[in-house]
């Protein structure tokens, strides 16, 4: 009773991709490992990759610069003046 995950179309397209991205800046290292063990690394690195990314339906963003910006009116301090106190001298 093992439950298998089927894949999709668009899980098979985003690995695909990963693994496109990875072969092309990874080229140093296709060089130094070969041509096998390069295009191996690249799988696994690219199903862990994959494996993290929840399929969650696609919101839309409104870019900022139609959003209204909306000024909220500031409300003015009261500022209080205080009585000038008399200068008390000091005879000595």
């Amino acid at each position: 009773m093992s439950k298998e995950k089927k894949s999709t179309v668009a899980d098979e397209q985003i690995l695909k991709s990963v693994t496109e991205q990875l072969h092309t800046s990874l080229t140093e290292l296709k060089a130094k490992l070969g041509e096998k063990k390069f295009s191996k690394r690249i799988k696994k690195a690219a199903k862990l990759l994959v494996a993290g990314i929840e399929k969650k339906p696609v919101k839309k963003v409104i870019p900022t610069a139609t959003k209204k910006v909306i000024a909220k009116p500031v409300k003015a301090k009261i500022v209080k003046k205080k009585a000038a106190k008399p200068v008390s001298k000091k005879a000595k």
